[in-house]
């Protein structure tokens, strides 16, 4: 009786199976790593120098994007009496829980201040 001889393993199939069993990085890896560490790195220069960061559909310009806070501390100071949470509400659009943190948070940070009860005066 002859040994049955069995399949040879090329070198690169050993190289490849080591490579991911021990979770080596290849080339590839590599490369995508070091792409997406130059995007970062564009985008902290650019957040750096001022610029902002970029929205999408703008075509290279560069402008700061309006979050929520900003639009309801906006509508908080343009205000001279105060505005109502209803009020406040009805100018932006946003729901009563989105409010409710925001006014918090300002609240908190020290740009709003509580005039009356559901009463809000920039500080």
């Amino acid at each position: 009786m002859s040994k049955r001889k069995g399949k040879t393993i090329s070198f690169d199939a050993m190289v490849k199976f080591f490579m991911q069993n021990y979770n080596i990085p290849t080339k590839k890896d590599v490369d995508r790593l070091m792409a997406k560490l130059d995007r970062l790195e564009g985008l902290m220069n650019a957040a750096m120098a001022g610029g902002g960061y970029p929205l999408k559909g703008q075509g290279g310009r560069r402008k700061t994007a309006v979050t929520a806070v900003d639009m309801v501390f906006d509508v908080i100071k343009r205000s001279r009496q105060g505005l109502g949470f209803a009020d406040i509400q009805a100018k932006t659009g946003f729901g009563d829980k989105k409010i409710r943190n925001i006014i918090f948070r300002l609240n908190k940070i020290g740009k709003i201040k509580r005039k009356s009860r559901g009463i809000y005066v920039a500080a």
